[in-house]
């Protein structure tokens, strides 16, 4: 029987999610603004459901149909508008409120082993003295290890409300037997600022992961403490940054701006024209910044990029932005799942969308990146082509495009070295990252000697034996390099292998720091600030 329950047509469960929906808008009286496109109480969605609940050879299990008919018809609709399932809706929304609730730690599942990579500072577990490295092998009595859980299972058990308690058994390196640790669950804060501090005595860097709830506050007090270490010029970094609330990126962009200033609109069919601009004197007004975008950047960064891009405020360095000009409003379904559904476009000051465009086909939408690997935009800003249809103008006379990203002032290519190859594999395979996790895991001791980021960038460095070590591993995985191919990578390794392992031990505040020598956009958009005088911005 359950065979036959998954062989049903989608058209079913389509239609019974179709007819539930109408009814939901017929019972709140709302029949006046029904779309003629939309069936009729009487119509075919609601006779073949009579037919399959009083006909069909087997029980039907309804809810799944359910499930499976909205996750179609979002994907009839717009490669953003998708359904989020009651399973799914805290693990998705959590990062966004800026907190949640549990027992405060960062994990990596590895070799089938829960593995802490560290502590949130101040959280319950490092209160009952819970270490980076050890290993998670019971909850409340339930084996973890070795029984191929995922993710999602894993922080589900972790989990829970404040103020209840869970069991633990950890493995500890040099301890004999399994530790017993019960921890106490609280509110967990999560923080979209990664890192913020001076790059030199005048420019300050700050890289913002997410827009949550907590967004602002988190800028604010960074730009407080930067200005207080003498900061007067600012890199801003939103690489990486898929988005998140537009209300946080109007807060602040709204820093930048001189009050009265246009930050950005929205208009959908059922959502009037709405124009949010700068309410008060911007901190970082005076603040020449230099904000960093790459094919990442998506939705709220977007927003921020091209404000301060249309209001000619700074410069924008790096490579065309995602392309995301489309906003989501979330809506609880009756089971405490929810719908995110697109109601509007948001369009910058100069009036330009700059969503990208897209078909049904939302695979091939969302790794757009690739195409622009192939077509070789990301080596050479000429090969990017906007249709003069979509050009506009600042106020200061600067041409931008809309309809595709934002396309930055100083664009940034990857560099094309075929000696790099080598390297470029090692990184992108992996061999790099698991290596460094590996030699943190196994050096606890001796990197707990550094108490502090500037000890361990001053004093540790990676060694002949460890750049063996990861050219081993990549034969292992059949990668070979030529001579000058190995040197270039030693080169590179001896850097990139360092921060990897700052941010084990460290976190972010120790990863950028080192890895500062290898990031081409950084080190230009420094340069475009240096040569720029405050007055100029």
């Amino acid at each position: 029987m359950e065979e036959k329950r998954q062989t049903l047509p989608i058209v079913l469960a389509v239609a019974l999610v179709i007819g539930i929906l109408l009814g939901l808008l017929i019972g709140r009286g709302r029949t006046s603004r029904r779309s003629s496109l939309l069936p009729t109480e009487s119509s075919r969605f609601d006779e073949v459901m009579s037919r399959i609940e009083n006909e069909y050879v087997d029980t039907v299990n309804w809810k799944e149909i359910e499930e499976a008919g909205i996750v179609a018809m979002m994907d009839k609709l717009d490669p953003h508008s998708q359904y989020v399932s009651l399973s799914e809706f805290n693990a998705m929304n959590d990062p966004l409120l800026g907190s949640f609730e549990g027992i405060g730690v960062s994990f990596r599942l590895e070799k089938d082993t829960v593995t802490i990579v560290n502590t949130i500072k101040g959280g319950p577990s490092e209160h009952v003295g819970i270490k980076a490295g050890d290993r998670i092998i019971y909850v409340d009595d339930s084996l973890i290890a070795g029984v191929k859980l995922k993710n999602e299972e894993v922080m589900r058990k972790l989990k829970g409300p404040k103020n209840t308690k869970v069991a633990i058994k950890v493995l500890r390196r040099g301890e004999p037997r399994l530790l017993d640790f019960t921890i106490q669950r609280d509110v967990i804060p999560t923080y979209s600022v990664d890192v913020a501090y001076m790059l030199d005595d005048e420019i300050g860097y700050l890289k913002l992961g997410k827009f949550s709830a907590t967004t602002y506050r988190e800028f604010v007090k960074a730009m407080k403490t930067l200005r207080g270490e003498g900061m007067k010029k600012l890199i801003f970094d939103l690489r990486g940054n898929t988005g998140g609330y537009l209300n946080a990126a109007v807060d602040v962009a709204d820093e930048f701006l001189p009050k009265g200033s246009l930050i950005v609109y929205t208009e959908g069919r059922s959502r009037p024209r709405n124009y949010m601009k700068a309410s008060r004197k911007g901190m970082l007004e005076k603040t020449p910044v230099a904000v960093l975008i790459d094919g990442e950047s998506a939705s709220a960064s977007e927003i921020v990029a091209g404000a301060l891009q249309d209001n000619d405020c700074g410069i924008i360095v790096g490579r065309r932005s995602f392309g995301k000009g489309l906003v989501q409003e979330q809506m609880l379904l009756s089971d405490q799942s929810a719908i995110r559904l697109t109601v509007a476009r948001y369009y910058t000051p100069t009036g330009r969308s700059i969503q990208k465009p897209f078909d049904e086909d939302h695979e091939k939408y969302m790794y757009e990146s690739f195409e622009r690997f192939e077509n070789g935009e990301l080596f050479n800003a000429d090969s990017i082509h906007f249709a003069d249809s979509l050009k506009y103008v600042t106020p200061k006379g600067k041409i931008v495009y809309g309809g595709g990203g934002i396309m930055p002032d100083v664009y940034v290519p990857l560099v094309d070295d075929s000696t790099e190859y080598f390297f470029t594999r090692i990184v992108n395979t992996g061999i790099l990252f698991q290596y460094a996790f590996d030699y943190a895991d196994g050096h606890r001791a001796q990197l707990d000697t550094y108490k502090t980021v500037e000890q361990f960038t001053n004093s540790f460095s990676v060694s002949c034996e460890m750049f063996n070590e990861v050219l081993k591993r990549a034969e292992a995985k059949g990668l070979k390099g030529k001579d000058v191919e190995i040197e270039v990578a030693r080169r590179k390794t001896n850097v990139l292998l360092k921060a990897y392992i700052a941010r084990e031990v460290y976190g972010d505040e120790g990863f950028y720091p080192i890895y500062e020598p290898m990031d081409d956009i950084l080190k230009r958009a420094m340069q475009e600030l240096k040569r720029t005088e405050t007055e100029d911005f």
